[in-house]
């Protein structure tokens, strides 16, 4: 009886989250509570610390919460990296409110949650919340972690060495991001009205010469900040904020906006094989409390309709001729090589974010003829379930276990840079190819 009142007591809690920003032990509390209130749903566990040793909290929400279940895809939402923007870490607790409260009552989020293993972490960078004393709307010491490092300064990046060490808060997601299956996800800012979308650094290969840095799903990326624009409130109009940009239909390119190095959405796309966007939702960072609600009803069929996206295109497993599971199978769509190839996980599965349409499917096992599969997707995001194709290469014994090393964290992209440069014409590689075809011939 006494267990049962406390669980009743602590759902009573989890209940009443009022419209105010919560600090680290109200927070921590919170979470306690709504996972004490829905233990079947929820699995609450932190992956690492800051600097000042507070947790880093992820709640995690589904039929499945402590472990992935093949075919099941993992998001993830991210607030707070900026420690002096809480616009998101605020509205991510309402997100969790209302999914918990809506399971087995509202047909659309208890479908969603039955078929998608959502991560909610409110606070990446608990300490510069801490440190931000009196809520600013422009810039205040609190962005920064207690090293004082900017957190989406701090990744590897794709295109030139980032010489920044490492923060504590970072290498707990880079781990986090290695261990989990990340499809689809984004990352909460504030100081502009924006949903803005990889890549953020660039080199000519990519497009910068031209302003705009293109990825090889850029198409897609479009279509994942349109998403969450055009069911925002007002950011699809692209207002600009005072004395601000304006963004046409709500969504930018990163690189198009300003040029970043060490980024957290190029990260995760590069290396992660998870396609991120950055979502700046307030003009001020750290608004008033009586605004917080608004905020909330301005984004709340966004963050719901963004979810979804994660059942886009096509999903599968690479198996052996005795249906074993090949993990670090190459899977990617022919004409769309990531410049770090996207392999299958431990179970053998692979997971590709597509718009509808037809594509070619190139699995490749190592050593072994690549099998090639031309697939017709539809827009499955409504039935939360991307289309599924397997690949079972009859060839392959279950004597391939070994994974092949994870793509090194150097510039990747400056390969291609070298590879663009002897494409030009040179008086070398005139005399080489008349060389060549003396040969031939």
């Amino acid at each position: 009886d006494a267990v049962g009142i406390l669980i009743l007591c602590l759902a009573s809690a989890a209940a009443a989250l009022d419209f105010k920003y919560h600090h680290a032990k109200e927070l921590e509390e919170y979470l306690r509570g709504v996972h004490a209130a829905y233990p079947s749903l929820t699995h609450l566990h932190s992956i690492g610390r800051s600097v000042e040793g507070r947790d880093l909290w992820v709640l995690v929400l589904g039929r499945f919460p402590t472990h992935h279940k093949i075919g099941i895809p993992e998001f993830k939402y991210v607030a707070n990296m900026h420690g002096d923007e809480t616009v998101g870490r605020e509205i991510l607790l309402h997100l969790i409110d209302f999914l918990v409260t809506s399971y087995g009552h509202e047909p659309v989020i208890t479908r969603l949650l039955n078929n998608t293993r959502i991560h909610i972490m409110p606070t990446m960078n608990p300490d510069g919340f801490e440190a931000t004393e009196v809520p600013h709307c422009y810039y205040t010491e609190g962005r920064f972690n207690k090293n004082g490092k900017d957190l989406n300064r701090n990744f590897p990046d794709a295109f030139e060495n980032n010489s920044a060490r490492i923060q504590p808060e970072t290498r707990a997601v880079m781990d986090w991001i290695k261990n989990e299956t990340f499809v689809l996800s984004a990352n909460l800012h504030g100081g502009a009205l924006v949903a803005s979308y990889t890549f953020d650094n660039g080199n000519p290969v990519t497009g910068s010469l031209k302003g705009y840095s293109r990825s090889p799903d850029d198409d897609v990326f479009i279509h994942l900040a349109k998403t969450y624009s055009s069911n925002h409130a007002s950011m699809y109009k692209g207002t600009s904020c005072e004395n601000g940009q304006t963004f046409p239909g709500g969504i930018t390119n990163g690189y198009s906006w300003y040029q970043l190095e060490g980024g957290m959405q190029d990260y995760n796309y590069v290396w992660g094989q998870c396609f991120e966007i950055t979502l700046e939702l307030s003009c001020c960072k750290y608004p008033p409390e009586d605004q917080l609600g608004k905020f909330w009803r301005d984004n709340k069929v966004a963050l719901i309709e963004y979810i979804k996206q994660v059942h886009l295109g096509v999903k599968g497993q690479v198996t052996d001729k005795n249906g074993n599971p090949i993990p670090n199978a190459i899977v990617e769509a022919k004409g769309r090589p990531h410049v770090c190839p996207y392999r299958t996980n431990e179970q053998g599965e692979y997971f590709l974010l597509l718009l509808p349409g037809t594509y070619v499917i190139n699995a490749t096992v190592p050593g072994f003829k690549s099998m090639l599969k031309t697939v017709e997707i539809p827009d499955n995001t409504g039935n939360f379930s991307a289309l599924k194709q397997d690949f079972s290469f009859p060839e392959v014994s279950d004597k391939i276990t070994s994974r092949v090393a994870s793509c090194p964290q150097i510039p990747l992209y400056q390969e291609l840079t070298r590879a663009s440069a002897a494409v030009k014409p040179t008086i070398h590689i005139l005399v080489l190819m008349t060389v060549m075809l003396v040969i031939f011939k």
